[in-house]
């Protein structure tokens, strides 16, 4: 299957913990040649190398909880003031404040969100998936136990992927409570902005990047 030719296209991507955005973030990002930031990862590794942000941001996500709105809105800003072409946002709006934000930083520049998508997966699915769950602390790719080569090395970069530190029953379930709470609006918001894409994220890895792709292919 062909892409599409690279458009400066600025996309938003939303849905629960575990359901692929990260996967479908980057496969999406390859495809149409945008930039792409995930903001979860960002945010570990700012941990990781024990910053003054991670510093901030290490118990809050210990919690399970999302950083304040405009710690999070300082940190898209400095990111997209860096980029020159179209990009892929995970993570972020996770709130309707950083929605409004996000809309307010494109609209001085005139511009807009082209596509908001929004992946779908029921609650019973997610907390199988996160079980299963691991991440490579070099690269960042994320996906499933079974898609590590022998040794559980990254099927990316070779190095040991590892199951993520917050990735607990008691600790999703909060996740998904702040999903539903904080994100769903922002779901709804760009539904009656007439920008969503609502997309079945439960079958496998591949289908659901084809029928994303597919949508940028032959958008209705």
């Amino acid at each position: 299957m062909s892409a599409p030719k690279a458009r400066p296209l600025r996309i938003v991507l939303l849905g629960p913990p575990a359901s692929g955005k990260g996967t479908q973030g980057r496969k999406l990002a390859d495809n149409l040649g945008l930039g792409y930031l995930s903001t979860g990862a960002v945010l570990r590794e700012q941990v990781e190398n024990k910053t003054e942000l991670g510093k901030i941001a290490a118990p809050i996500l210990a919690r399970g909880e999302y950083l304040p709105d405009d710690l999070m809105c300082r940190i898209l800003a400095d990111w997209l003031s860096k980029q020159s072409g179209g990009w892929i946002l995970d993570g972020f709006p996770r709130s309707l404040p950083q929605a409004e934000f996000l809309d307010e930083w494109l609209s001085q520049r005139d511009l807009v969100i082209d596509c908001a998508i929004s992946l779908e997966v029921p609650f019973a699915v997610l907390l199988e998936r996160i079980s299963q769950r691991v991440e490579c602390p070099d690269c960042r790719w994320t996906g499933q136990v079974a898609q590590l080569s022998e040794g559980k090395h990254c099927p990316v970069c070779g190095q040991i992927a590892q199951h993520r530190s917050d990735d607990n029953e008691e600790n999703f379930r909060k996740r998904h409570q702040e999903f539903e709470k904080l994100t769903l609006p922002v779901v709804g918001h760009y539904h009656k902005a007439g920008r969503l894409f609502a997309c079945d994220a439960t079958t496998p890895q591949d289908e659901v990047a084809a029928k994303i792709l597919a949508h940028f292919n032959n958008p209705s």
